[in-house]
């Protein structure tokens, strides 16, 4: 295909506006009976799930602070002085002695961390005359507002609830045709009391009291915490307020909801010298001189900036007047449902906007900001072995980059306990922490054995590097350049000679799969080895991400000759007898074949190691995936996202659809969450970072137009999305090929851009766009 190429500089121009966006809404004729149904709304540091029930409606609420536990040094003290003997023990492949004395020595103290919580519930209960019809529930994923419409008798009723980040709090407004009735109430069920007040407000105060469990930590009295939901009505009466807000005869009313809790991120842990309630009350004095009206239009404005940077479209939407479970259902049938996809792909966008972003401080958990239990699954820790990571990996190519800077700030404190854990641990300068980590800053090892990831750490710095790559602010360069450098130098003091006469991780652990030891008929399998491949793919990504960043500042020659010297002695990535990529140092049998982890093709994707340039580990890739799938691989909704990205990588983009569709089909629920199961965000940003991946990439210097297009996905475009180098792309295509691509650059620069077979080298004058058709 011949590409004529037309390029227009428009110095200081500023991209036109959109006119017509899809209509991305989830909308059910029915309310959500469970919490997995209801639909979530959220502003970085606040979070709620809308049932939409029109006689008994419940918002439960989070506020992502609030964690039980409290700050501790989990670091066991003996790790050091037993480090030798556990590593010669691997060496020597006595890999029972070496779990057992890493069990005891390595394995935290304590080992366990405690969950983060649900805040509460607010409740409204109406006392309707006449039977609920015309019900309709939905989330509008452009203004961010979730709405319930319904009739009751001839009073039509809409409720909106939307969490606004420029007023920091979530607004449930109600209003209708007619008066209505409506007791309202906040709880929760365990340390917390609830008081109602006569000028219509609902105060939360409590302290979270820590139960007896050794194993997490110490029990007792720990953080603190305040929610305050006022009440506005226009007419009516507050008719009671002793155990519930009842409300007579009103026209509309509105609730402003806030909480806090006495958490500091500067610290990781809590402080007595702050008062949430206090916190709250300032929050909702800023709302005082301000109607519902501009309350709302300011956070329509601020929501929909930020969401409308991309706009998604795969033809005409022909199923939007389907309710949303009932298109999911069709999917699982076997259907296709291109307007569904490109939903699904906001909802991501939306999720992480709804969980990483100010005012938040805090990076998005395994669920986000959307947690309904006081002991939830996994913790809904920071988990990263993988899940962390993935939470971010449509934060830049999804033009949302500021979402990345939560995390940023989050990763710049946890160097400070990261740093003695490496002293502690390992005898080492720099910083690391193992396969997760909570608000309090636990670095050491936790849960067992399973858990000694010491690469963890290093791989957290590839979503900080990223940022830079795609923006290219060298002011942010210059602000985690030390947390780059200092993850290198505990690489740098933690590598040991190996057997063979490389520089090896040990211990070592790819996550979370184990082998059979050799030898013993597989009577004995370990996790513990030396060297595995995810290991060796992280060193190299963080040695050349040192040498690129202290080249670009000009900064530490020497220490980055030193980083070249070790990366020459590293292992290197090996093809086992069955011609797949190697999971360890040497080439064992899986315990568990089709894991759900493939840790091993990291250097796949995210990473760029593994490429067309590497046509060997490339085709041992694509055998790795089919082994993986043949025995079972891809069964849980974070590993069959990641699978989407690696077909994408492979050019293959009917398999890519393929698994988008099983992701689909077994891993997501009526509201679009993901389920592991249960419900676990990491699957829903992995999807879109895959669809993507699918429809742009831009690794290696090269922006790749439309590489993974499946033949479903026809005709389509996507304006907005972000590549590598500071660029931002628009693609139009029809009957599966190219029509109009349009690069634009903020601060110009030059970089290769392929379609096909055809490759070719555009420069972008600053504040300039370079726009290309197809004949």
């Amino acid at each position: 295909m011949m590409i004529a190429l037309s390029m227009l500089m428009l110095l200081g121009c500023s991209r036109q506006k959109e006119t017509s966006l899809p209509k991305h809404r989830l909308w059910y004729d029915e309310p959500a009976e469970k919490w997995i149904e209801a639909l979530p709304v959220g502003n970085g540091r606040m979070g709620a799930m809308v049932f939409g029930d029109p006689k008994n409606e419940r918002i439960q609420f989070n506020e992502e602070s609030l964690w039980a536990g409290t700050k501790i040094d989990n670091n066991n003290p003996q790790a050091l002085e037993h480090l030798p003997e556990i590593r010669e023990l691997i060496f020597d492949g006595k890999y029972q002695k070496a779990y057992e004395m890493a069990n005891q020595y390595l394995l935290g103290t304590p080992p366990r961390i405690r969950s983060y919580q649900t805040f509460g519930d607010v409740f409204l209960n109406y006392q309707w005359d006449s039977e609920v019809k015309d019900y309709r529930r939905e989330l509008d994923l452009r203004t961010g507002i979730a709405t319930t419409t319904f009739t009751a008798g001839e009073n039509k009723v809409k409720q909106e609830v939307f969490a606004s980040a420029p007023a920091n709090l979530i607004a449930v407004h109600i209003s209708a045709t007619e008066p209505f009735n409506v007791d309202v109430n906040m709880k929760r069920e365990r340390d917390a009391k609830v008081e109602f007040l006569s000028d219509g407000k609902m105060i939360m105060n409590g302290q979270i009291i820590d139960p007896k469990e050794p194993s997490r930590g110490p029990a007792g009295p720990h953080m603190k915490f305040s929610a305050i939901a006022e009440v506005k009505t226009e007419g009516g009466e507050l008719a009671s307020h002793e155990d519930r807000l009842s409300y007579k005869s009103v026209n509309s009313l509105t609730i402003y909801l806030t909480a806090a809790t006495n958490y500091v991120l500067d610290t990781l842990n809590f402080s007595d010298n702050i008062d949430p309630a206090a916190q709250c009350k300032s929050i909702l004095k800023n709302t005082e001189e301000k109607s519902f009206s501009e309350i709302k239009d300011a956070h329509v404005s601020d929501h929909s900036n930020m969401f409308n940077r991309v706009s998604f479209s795969l033809g005409k939407d022909t199923l939007q007047d389907m309710p949303t479970d009932e298109r999911l259902e069709r999917v699982k049938n076997g259907h296709i449902d291109n307007g569904l996809t490109t939903t699904y792909f906001q909802y991501g966008r939306y999720l992480l906007m709804g969980s990483s972003r100010k005012p938040g401080r805090l990076p998005a958990n395994l669920q986000g900001v959307w947690n309904k239990d006081f002991n939830a699954a996994w913790n809904s820790d920071f988990h990263t072995n993988i899940n962390l990571q993935m939470n971010y990996w449509p934060a830049e190519v999804g033009n949302l980059s500021e979402t990345s800077l939560i995390l940023t700030r989050f990763m710049e404190e946890l160097t400070v306990p990261g740093s003695v854990t490496a002293k502690k641990m390992y005898g080492t300068e720099g910083w690391t922490l193992h396969h997760l980590t909570d608000p309090f800053g636990r670095t050491g090892v936790a849960d067992g054995v399973w858990g000694v990831s010491p690469m963890a750490g290093p791989w957290m710095t590839f979503p900080l590097y990223r940022h830079f790559k795609f923006t290219q602010d060298m002011d942010y360069l210059r602000r985690i350049y030390p947390l780059l450098k200092g993850s290198a130098e505990f690489v740098k003091g933690f590598l040991v000679k190996s057997p063979e006469g490389y520089l090896v991780t040990n211990p070592s652990h790819s996550p979370e799969n184990a082998f059979f030891v050799p030898g013993t008929n597989k009577q004995e399998q370990s996790s513990l080895t030396y060297a595995a491949t995810i290991d060796i793919q992280i060193i190299n990504k963080l040695i050349d991400n040192c040498i690129e960043a202290s080249q670009l500042l000009d900064k530490d020659q020497d220490f980055a000759r030193q980083l070249k010297d070790i990366q020459e002695q590293l292992p290197p990535v090996q093809i086992g007898e069955n011609g797949t990529i190697q999971e360890w140092i040497k080439d064992y049998e899986e315990v568990e074949v089709g894991h759900r982890h493939m840790s091993h093709l990291l250097g796949l994707y995210p990473l760029a190691q593994i490429t067309e340039e590497t046509p060997e580990l490339y085709e041992a890739a694509r055998k790795t995936i089919q082994r993986r799938l043949e025995h079972g691989g891809g069964h849980t909704g974070w590993s069959r996202a990641w699978i989407i990205s690696f077909f994408a990588r492979l050019k293959n983009g009917e398999k890519a659809l393929h698994h988008l569709q099983q992701l689909f089909t077994k891993s997501t629920v009526q509201n679009l969450f993901d389920m592991h199961p249960p419900f676990q965000i990491d699957g829903n940003f992995g999807g879109t970072a895959g669809i993507a991946e699918m429809l742009m990439q831009s690794h290696n210097g090269v922006i790749r137009l439309l590489p993974a297009l499946p033949e479903a996905w026809s005709e389509g475009s996507v304006k907005g999305l972000k590549a590598r180098g500071g660029f931002e792309c628009d693609i139009w295509w029809k009957e599966g090929k190219l029509t109009k691509a349009v690069i634009r650059s903020e601060k110009g620069g030059k970089v290769d851009v392929k379609y096909d077979s055809e490759e070719f080298s555009v420069e972008i004058e600053p504040g300039g766009k370079y726009t290309y058709t197809t004949k």
